[in-house]
């Protein structure tokens, strides 16, 4: 089996040396994001917890559909917040 680079357009470029995805097979494991706007970079820092996470969840998305894919394929993920009171806001 041959590992491809998955890269698109709709989520933000990677600001260190690793890929937005890498597929192997029929695997694809998916780079940790952040609330970084795909066009220009900057990083949403409102404070807003719910915005930020709907931004995570469309350069998510953006990745997953660069390689034929959607959230029906997630198998884990995983989330780290600095606090847990706003689990239920991201939930």
């Amino acid at each position: 089996m041959d590992k491809k680079i998955i890269r698109t357009e709709q989520a933000p470029a990677p600001i260190g040396p690793y890929n937005q995805a890498v597929s192997f097979g029929n695997l694809l494991f998916v780079s940790g994001q952040i609330a970084l706007d795909a066009k220009d970079g900057s990083l949403y820092q409102d404070g807003d917890i719910k915005v930020e996470t709907e931004k995570v969840m469309q350069n998510l998305k953006a990745i997953l559909e660069a390689n034929d894919m959607d959230f029906s394929h997630v198998l884990k993920a995983t989330i780290f917040l600095m606090d847990m009171g706003k689990f239920a806001q991201v939930n």
